[in-house]
């Protein structure tokens, strides 16, 4: 008992009001000390089931006899209510009814309650019936069946009731839930039964369906529609503190308009996540956030042929390179879902490979995960890789990818991207992989950049292997990742956190945008839609300006653009576009059965041609020849616009007329 009374001790303040100077009073104390001790709580329960079931049955007897005393009428109306509570206690049991909490009951214990009573008073007639001595009239169970289940369940409603009106007293930030679908009236559920943390009081709901204007959710109005000058009144009307936006399916576009009139009026605003990625189990008032720049964007939701993806994966080795990165971690936790025999993280970043595979190992115990540190131009060592595991899918999303930083160090980004993918996928070739995807970028169209022009002649590469391999070979072009390493986004923050001012490079320069999971969905399902030799694009809606990318971070701070944040304009850098594409116009592109992938009709270069610059390109890179490297590029890409050093390399020139040539040949 001492120890019990420890335990209450420190949970005293459950059972105590806000402000109080002391944890809990005597009173409380023995409350909390009898809840702690199971078997004094379980009989506690047990016997005010008893009595409620035995004033349902007195209740039927008296309806039964209009209240008149028939003695004879006693013993078997007593033996009959012994056999009754032993039945109901046994029914109970067995539903687990004594273990739950009264103040969290709902709809699925009522259903209990009702099944039950009804098993054990079925059995109790059945009973009666075979022994002459309780004969009871078949009303009276009728009566006590209906009353029993008004008492059980009217006491655990009672008691949810207390308690949550006891949470309403207490206050909290007056809260305007916009949305009040199912998501609404589980947030306002769980709101209304908070006993610790933060504390909100639901003051209404805004909707614009017409079928619930008017209408009362758990006792919460429904104020009116939930259009910009709505919001606005209600928020002034009723002085509210909070909104939260019940709407997990809402397209960004209307999130945008929400939070600019929330913030207009200087009231914060938070979202509930997306039903796909809340915690199962965790109560809907857990998980409400502030809003990101990811709602801002926000599209609808993937589709996604998982019986095609599952079996691409299931039970079959798998290799990611780049694991340690936003797009190839994001893969490996999307490919655990489908349970791979094997799965493979390769990575030459030993921190960011650590980091992955000790979350992947948590979050998926009974999976079977290689951490494979190895640097993809290392012929030999991705060789060992693929004879000793001869993985069946490869994912390959190691690259280097910073546009500026290439443009410095163009002979680095071909060795990684363009001759590592060169080894990746001769390996998957000789040891008979099943598929082998790359991932690709808008900037490998009409290329102003190094990294856009490897990325263009590693989309050679892959359909050249593609014509002559049982290997099925395909590249995925996409855009910019939202929150990835080295993206806008998180150099935004810091510009903002530091109070600015915040740099971009050009009031015009817009980019094509995605989330981390999105892409990484869409990359698996292109790997099951793509033939060999295909260059797949991902439909990434509308190019979006990155300076209001920018406001809407400066405004999502909490803080205002141009006033307290300063956006600062510095130019564009060297290699970039104001505006990226996804296909040339005369690149003509084929839909799929996915609406948001699409198949460009990219025609490939001749074998001899590609053979001999992809050889001049490697001595060139090996060499440290920058500019060597980057006539290479350009002959081989009529279409890039690569920034040129002032006089010719001439280790280009026997291929440059060549590669010229060709291509004028084909338009």
């Amino acid at each position: 008992m001492a120890r019990e009374a420890a335990r209450a001790e420190r949970l005293g303040c459950l059972f105590s009001e806000p402000g109080s100077s002391r944890a809990m009073t005597d009173e409380n104390a023995f409350w909390t000390v009898l809840w702690l001790n199971k078997p004094a709580r379980r009989t506690l329960v047990l016997a005010t089931h008893v009595a409620l079931w035995t004033g349902a049955f007195v209740l039927a007897i008296a309806l039964r006899l209009d209240g008149a005393a028939r003695p004879q009428f006693g013993p078997a109306a007593t033996y009959a209510l012994v056999a009754l509570l032993a039945f109901r206690i046994a029914a109970f049991a067995v539903a687990g009814l004594f273990r739950g909490l009264w103040r969290y009951a709902g709809f699925p214990e009522l259903e209990k309650i009702v099944v039950a009573t009804t098993l054990s008073s079925v059995a109790a007639i059945l009973l009666d019936a075979a022994v002459s001595a309780l004969h009871v009239p078949p009303s009276v169970y009728l009566v006590e069946w209906l009353a029993s289940i008004v008492f059980t369940g009217g006491a655990r409603l009672a008691m949810r009731s207390v308690v949550e009106r006891r949470h309403r007293r207490r206050g909290g930030r007056r809260t305007l839930i916009i949305g009040a679908g199912d998501a609404g009236e589980s947030l306002v559920r769980d709101v209304q039964r908070m006993v610790a943390g933060e504390r909100w009081m639901a003051v209404g709901f805004l909707d614009d369906a017409p079928l619930k204007q008017d209408a009362s959710i758990r006792g919460v109005p429904v104020l009116g529609g939930a259009d910009a000058l709505s919001i606005a009144r209600h928020i002034r009307d009723f002085s509210i503190q909070l909104v939260v936006l019940a709407m997990p399916t809402a397209p960004g576009q209307r999130i945008r308009q929400i939070v600019r009139v929330c913030q207009r009026l200087g009231v914060e605003v938070r979202t509930v996540p997306a039903l796909v990625t809340r915690v199962p189990g965790r109560d809907w008032a857990d998980e409400v956030r502030k809003i990101n720049i990811d709602d801002l964007l926000r599209r609808d939701a993937i589709q996604l042929d998982v019986a095609n993806i599952a079996e691409l994966v299931r039970r079959r080795v798998v290799l990611v390179t780049g694991a340690g990165g936003s797009i190839g971690s994001e893969l490996s936790r999307q490919l655990l879902q489908f349970a791979p025999k094997l799965l493979l993280l390769l990575d030459h970043d030993e921190n960011a490979l650590f980091h992955i595979e000790r979350e992947l190992r948590e979050t998926f115990p009974q999976a079977t995960i290689e951490a494979l540190i190895a640097d993809i131009t290392d012929n030999g060592r991705i060789e060992g890789i693929f004879a000793d595991y001869r993985p069946s899918l490869v994912l390959h999303a190691a690259a280097h990818k910073h546009v500026a930083m290439m443009e410095s160090n163009p002979c680095e980004a071909v060795k990684n991207n363009v001759l590592g993918t060169i080894t990746l996928a001769q390996s998957a070739h000789t040891h008979g992989a099943g598929a082998f995807v790359l991932i690709s970028s808008d900037k490998a169209v009409r290329p102003t950049s190094v990294m856009g022009a490897t990325k263009r002649v590693t989309e050679m590469v892959i359909q050249q292997f593609a014509c002559t391999s049982l290997t099925r070979f395909v590249a995925v072009r996409f855009g910019n990742v939202l929150g990835s390493a080295g993206s806008v986004i998180p150099i935004f923050k810091e510009q903002i956190a530091r109070g600015g001012p915040v740099t971009v490079t050009h009031p015009d320069v817009c980019r094509y945008f995605m989330t981390i999971p999105e892409a990484s969905l869409l990359v698996l399902e292109a790997a099951t839609l793509g033939n060999t030799g295909e260059i797949l694009m991902l439909d990434m809606g509308k190019p979006i300006k990155i300076v209001e990318l920018a406001r809407d971070l400066i405004e999502l701070s909490g803080v205002r653009p141009d006033r307290d944040v300063e956006i600062v304009y510095t130019g564009l850098k060297p290699g970039e576009k104001l505006a990226e594409e996804l296909l040339l116009e005369t690149e003509a592109y084929d839909r799929t059965q996915h609406p948001k992938i699409v198949v460009g009709r990219i025609e490939p270069i001749e074998p001899p041609v590609l053979d001999r610059a992809l050889d001049v390109l490697r001595r060139a890179a090996e060499a440290q020849d920058e500019r060597a490297v980057r006539h290479c590029l350009s002959a081989l890409i009529p279409d890039a616009n690569l920034i040129m050093p002032p006089d010719d390399a001439g280790g280009v020139l026997e291929v440059e007329p060549e590669v010229k040539l060709r291509h004028s040949r084909t338009g």
